[in-house]
C-alpha cells in the first residue's frame, strides 16, 4: 500500500510541472494500472496547424523554387483549439481514470503522447475522431581540417564574403543531446561585425538548473529540452541527466559546432594546441532541441515534441544525427512518426538533414528512409595522425596516438613484469590492460615505457586509455605504449590524446615484432627463473603533427547502406538511400568537458569522434550557405543542388572505394555504388552554383505516398488530407528526384524529370546529355541537348528496358554538361531486371 500511494504523489508532481499532464484518479487500484502502461502516440484525423493554414499547392506554384517561411503557417489559435480537442478527448475516453499526457503536437501533425494502458490505447483507437495509435519507441545517437578539405576557405566562403559573412541569418535547429553555452565555438563576441538577431526566429532559451540566464546571445538563439516521455517511463534522473538543455553528453556540441562553430576557435587537448575549428557555416545561429540524454538515449515522444518546435519557432535548417533503434513496422517505412512530422517540415520550407545510421556495411542497413529527408553516409578524409616508436635495434614501428614523444631512449617494461609483490596473473587477469596502478611496483616502472595490452575490452568501453594513462602517470613512467591483442586484431585504433608521451601499435604484425625484441632481451634470476628485467629501449617519436594528402575520401566501414527498405520485409523502394556522403571518420568538434559520451576525452572542450552524426552536420552547413545565397529555394532545391554536383572521384581522380568489411575495413574496399555513397561525396563550392534543379512539392510527396497501396487511412491520419483530393498517384522512380532507382524493371519504362535553370547569368545555356547504362539495361534521353533560359523549365523523358534478366542491382549515370561550365549528374539504380 505504501509503495502504491508514493507512486501516486510521483505522478502528482509530474502535474504540477506540466500544465497538459492530467492524473484523475488517485485511487491505489489505479496507481496499480499507471504502474503497467506505456507511452503511446495518438494521432487525429483532423489537420495539424500547417496544413490547415497553409493548404495544398498549387500547379502552377508546384515548380517555382520558392520556399515560404514557416513563420507564414504559425497560427496559434489553430493551435490552441487542437491542444483543448486533445484534453477534451482524453477526458471523454477515460474519466475518472489514470493517464498522463505529455506532450500535445499540433504544428506538425495532429495528437498527443501519453501514458496509458494498452486497454486505454484501443478505447482511444476505436474513436471516430482518431486515425493512429502506435507505442513509442527509442532512438539513439547515430573540425579543423574538413572545411579545407570540402574546400570553403577558397571556395564557398568567399562567394559569401568570407568565413565572417558564410551562413549569417540562416538559423539552424539540432535535435540533439544539448550544448554547452559555455564553450567559444558558440559565442557572439566575436572579431568583425556583430551577430544580427535572425527576424523570423520566435524560439526562446529556457532557463534552468545547470542552464543559467544569460546562457544563450545572438549565435545560440534558442535552447529547450523534451523529456515527458523518458520520466514517464523512470529512466532519466534530474541529477545525472542534466535536465535542462545542458549537454552532459557531448555530442550535441559536436554536432552543432561541426555545422555552425564560430570560425578560428583554438582547438587545444591534453595541452597540445591543434589548430584552430571552424564550422561549416561559421555564422549561422543555433538553436538546441534536447531530446536524447547521456545514459539511455531518447524516445520518439520527445524526439516529435522537440521538431514540433523547432518548427513552429522558425529554424531554417534541421539536423538529426539520431536514428530509431529498429525500423518502423507498417505498410512502409515512411508511415512512422518521425518522418511524418519532418514531411510537414519539409512543407513548411523547413530543410531536414538526417545521419544515414552506423550500422553498416551490410547492405539495407539504411536507418534513414523517406525522399524528403536528406540523408548523409560517412567518408574519410585526407588527415592522418602518424606516430612512431624507434626500438634499440633500429627498427621503427608506425601506430597512432595524439601525444608528444620521449627525447632519448628509454627501457621498456611489460605490465604483467611489474607487478607488485603478491599480485599475481591469476590475481589480475586484465593486469596487462594497466587500468590499476596498485597492482603495479613502482620501482620497476618509474622511467620506463610501460607496454600494455589493448584487447577487445577497451573497445568495448570497459577499459580505456585514459585509465592506463593514469596508471602510467601515478607509476612516474617515461611513457606508455600499446601493442595489440589478438582478441582486438581488425578493429581500427583511434588516434587517441594521452597527456604523456606514448603510442598505440595498431597492427599486428607490428605488435608481434615489439614483443619479440622485448623478449630477446629479458633478464631472469639464475635461481628462481623469475623475469628481473628488461635490456630492451625505445624512443616514442610522437605524433602531434598531422599527415595530408592520403587516398580520399572513402566510404567508411560503419556507414549505413542501401537499398532503401521500403517496408519491414525489406522490399526495396524506388528512393535512393544514402543521398550523399560527406566527412565522418576522425572528425575534430567541440566538446563538452563534462561529457561522457567518449571517456578519452572527457574534461575537454573538443574531441575527436566518428559517425555519420559528424558527416551529417558537415552537409547541414553547406546547406546553411545555399539557403543564405538562394532563402527562397525550397528543401528540395537545396536537396537538388548538392546531389547533382556532387564528387565521384577521391582527391586523387580515382574512384571513390567503398570498405567492406568491420575487420581489416582497407584490405576489402571497392568502388563505391549509389547504395554506399549516394549521388557522391559533398562538393560545396559547386553546390553554390548547380545551374539546374530538380525540385519537388508537396503534392508529389503526397502523391506518392497515397500510390502505396494501403496509404489512404494512414495518410489521412498523419496529415489530415485525403488521398481522394489528388487526382493521381506517383510511383516512387516519378519523383522528381536527382536521382532514379527502379527496384524491379519489367520490359520498359518511361520516367520523366523536370529541370529548372537557376543560374546567375540571363544568357541562355545549352546542356548536352550523356549516360552510362547500368549493365542489362538500355538508357535513352529526351531531348539529347537543349537549350534553357533562366528560370525556364525543361522536361526530359528517360527510357529503360530490361535486356536481359538479372536480380544483381546495376548501376549507371546520365550526365549533363553545360555550355557555360556547369555539369549536372544523376545516379541510376537498377536492382531486379525482367526482359519482355
Amino acid at each position: 500500500m505504501e509503495e502504491s500511494s508514493s507512486f501516486v504523489r510521483s505522478v502528482f508532481v509530474l502535474c504540477l510541472v506540466s500544465s497538459s499532464v492530467f492524473c484523475l484518479d488517485d485511487s491505489d487500484q489505479n496507481a496499480t494500472v499507471l504502474s503497467s502502461s506505456a507511452v503511446y502516440i495518438v494521432t487525429l484525423k483532423d489537420p495539424p496547424s500547417v496544413h490547415s493554414s497553409s493548404g495544398r499547392e498549387t500547379d502552377a506554384s508546384k515548380h517555382s523554387l520558392t520556399s515560404t517561411s514557416s513563420q507564414t503557417y504559425r497560427t496559434s489559435n489553430r493551435s490552441a483549439y487542437l491542444i483543448r480537442v486533445h484534453d477534451s478527448l482524453l477526458r471523454k475516453v477515460l474519466r475518472k481514470e489514470n493517464y498522463i499526457k505529455l506532450y500535445s503536437y499540433h504544428y506538425l501533425i495532429n495528437g498527443f503522447s501519453a501514458v496509458i494502458t494498452q486497454q486505454q490505447a484501443e478505447r482511444l483507437a476505436a474513436r471516430k475522431e482518431v486515425h493512429n495509435v502506435v507505442l513509442d519507441y527509442p532512438v539513439k545517437k547515430a573540425t579543423t581540417h574538413t572545411p579545407q578539405f570540402l574546400g570553403l576557405p577558397r571556395g564557398a566562403w568567399p562567394r559569401e564574403g568570407g568565413s565572417e559573412y558564410a551562413g549569417e541569418g540562416v538559423v539552424i535547429g539540432f535535435i540533439d543531446t544539448g550544448i554547452d553555452p559555455t564553450h567559444p565555438s558558440f559565442s557572439d563576441k566575436v572579431p568583425g561585425h556583430s551577430y544580427p538577431v535572425p527576424p523570423r526566429f520566435t524560439g526562446v532559451c529556457e532557463v534552468t538548473t545547470g542552464f543559467p540566464s544569460g546562457s544563450c546571445n545572438r549565435k545560440l538563439v534558442g535552447a529547450r529540452h523534451f523529456a515527458e516521455s523518458a520520466l514517464s517511463r523512470g529512466v532519466l534522473n534530474s541529477s545525472q541527466d542534466d535536465a535542462s538543455p545542458f549537454d552532459g553528453e557531448g555530442h550535441g556540441t559536436h554536432t552543432a559546432s561541426v555545422a555552425a562553430g564560430n570560425h578560428g576557435v583554438p582547438v587545444v587537448v591534453c595541452g597540445h594546441r591543434l589548430g584552430n575549428a571552424s564550422g561549416m557555416a561559421p555564422r549561422a545561429h543555433v538553436a538546441i532541441y534536447k531530446a536524447l540524454y547521456k545514459r539511455f538515449g531518447g524516445f520518439a515522444a520527445d524526439i516529435i515534441a522537440a521538431i514540433d518546435q523547432a518548427a513552429q519557432d522558425g529554424v531554417d535548417i534541421i539536423n538529426l544525427s539520431i536514428t530509431p533503434n529498429r525500423r518502423p513496422p507498417g505498410i512502409a517505412t515512411f508511415f512512422n512518426p518521425i518522418d511524418m512530422a519532418l514531411l510537414s517540415a519539409v512543407k513548411a520550407g523547413i530543410f531536414v538533414v538526417q545521419a544515414a545510421g552506423n550500422t553498416g556495411p551490410a547492405p539495407k542497413s539504411m536507418s534513414s528512409f523517406s525522399p524528403w529527408i536528406f540523408t548523409v553516409g560517412a567518408t574519410s578524409h585526407d588527415r592522418v595522425y602518424t606516430n612512431s616508436i624507434i626500438l634499440g635495434n633500429n627498427v621503427t614501428i608506425s601506430g597512432v596516438g595524439l601525444a608528444s614523444g620521449t627525447r632519448t631512449m628509454h627501457k621498456l617494461v611489460l605490465a604483467a613484469h611489474a607487478l607488485r609483490n603478491g599480485t599475481t596473473i591469476m590475481d589480475a587477469i586484465y593486469v596487462g590492460e594497466c587500468q590499476d596502478s596498485s597492482s603495479y611496483d613502482q620501482k620497476l616502472v618509474q622511467g620506463k615505457i610501460l607496454v600494455c595490452s589493448y584487447t577487445v575490452r577497451f573497445i568495448l568501453g570497459v577499459s580505456t586509455v585514459k585509465q592506463a594513462l593514469i596508471t602510467a602517470k601515478n607509476l612516474t613512467a617515461a611513457g606508455l605504449v600499446f601493442y595489440m591483442d589478438p582478441s582486438s586484431t581488425g578493429f581500427q585504433m583511434t588516434s587517441t590524446p594521452m597527456d604523456i608521451p606514448g603510442i598505440l601499435i595498431s597492427s599486428p604484425q607490428d605488435s608481434l615484432a615489439l614483443l619479440q625484441y622485448y623478449n630477446t632481451s629479458l633478464s631472469r634470476d639464475n635461481a628462481s627463473g623469475k623475469i628481473v628485467g628488461s635490456a630492451s629501449v625505445a624512443r616514442i617519436v610522437g605524433g602531434m603533427k598531422p599527415t595530408y594528402g592520403i587516398t580520399a575520401p572513402k566510404v567508411m566501414y560503419f556507414s549505413a547502406r542501401g537499398p532503401d527498405p521500403e517496408d519491414d520485409s525489406f522490399q526495396d523502394a524506388d528512393v535512393m538511400k544514402p543521398n550523399l556522403v560527406a566527412p565522418g571518420n576522425s572528425i575534430w568538434g567541440a566538446w563538452s568537458p563534462l561529457g561522457i559520451g567518449t571517456a578519452d576525452f572527457q574534461g575537454e572542450r573538443f574531441a575527436m569522434e566518428s559517425g555519420t552524426s559528424m558527416s551529417a552536420p558537415h552537409v547541414t552547413g553547406i546547406a546553411a550557405l545555399i539557403k543564405q545565397k538562394f532563402p527562397h529555394f525550397t528543401p528540395a532545391a537545396i536537396a537538388s543542388a548538392l546531389s547533382t554536383t556532387a564528387s565521384l572521384t577521391d582527391r586523387k581522380g580515382g574512384p571513390i572505394m567503398a570498405q567492406r568489411t568491420v575487420l581489416n575495413p582497407d584490405a576489402t574496399q571497392t568502388p563505391a555504388t549509389p547504395f554506399d555513397m549516394g549521388s557522391g561525396f559533398v562538393n560545396a563550392t559547386a553546390a553554390l552554383d548547380p545551374g539546374l534543379i530538380f525540385d519537388i512539392g508537396y503534392n508529389e510527396y503526397m502523391k506518392f505516398l497515397c500510390g502505396i497501396n494501403g496509404s489512404s487511412p494512414v495518410v489521412l491520419n498523419y496529415t489530415g488530407e485525403s488521398c481522394s483530393a489528388y487526382n493521381s498517384s506517383l510511383a516512387a522512380s516519378d519523383l522528381n528526384l536527382p536521382s532514379v532507382t527502379i527496384a524491379k524493371l519489367v520490359g520498359t519504362r518511361t520516367v520523366l524529370r523536370w529541370v529548372t535553370n537557376i543560374a546567375a547569368t540571363v544568357a541562355n545555356e545549352t546542356y548536352t546529355v550523356g549516360w552510362k547504362a547500368p549493365d542489362s539495361v538500355s538508357v535513352k534521353v529526351s531531348p539529347a541537348k537543349f537549350t534553357i533560359g533562366n528560370g525556364q523549365t525543361r522536361v526530359l523523358s528517360l527510357v529503360f528496358g530490361a535486356i536481359k534478366n538479372g536480380s544483381v542491382a546495376s548501376f549507371g549515370k546520365i550526365g549533363m554538361v553545360g555550355d557555360r561550365g556547369h555539369v549536372v549528374n544523376i545516379p541510376v539504380t537498377v536492382i531486379y531486371k525482367i526482359a519482355v
